[in-house]
């Protein structure tokens, strides 16, 4: 079951269970679509993988399934992960 988390990990906006902005990578680090490709280049700063749509959890499964409330706050060093990702 995904955690569907309540924010972007970068740039701490809000991205609640049916944005259509939300992405996540395979271990499910949450970015805006705008981070993912503006800042991150498609490629997780935490995992180095790529990015797929969060899916959208129905507002009818919310009572047994809640969204994460925890928010992972984990501004990227911009240069750096660049720097990464343009060595491979």
């Amino acid at each position: 079951m995904l955690d569907i988390r309540p924010t972007c990990e970068h740039c701490n906006k809000s991205l609640p269970h049916d944005s259509r902005e939300a992405m996540i990578c395979t271990f499910e680090c949450t970015y805006c679509l705008d981070c993912v490709e503006n800042v991150l280049q498609q490629v997780c700063p935490n995992c180095g993988g790529g990015f797929e749509k969060r899916p959208i959890r129905p507002q009818n499964l919310l009572n047994k399934y809640p969204v994460s409330t925890k928010i992972v706050r984990k501004p990227v060093d911009v240069e750096a992960h660049l720097k990464r990702i343009n060595k491979k």
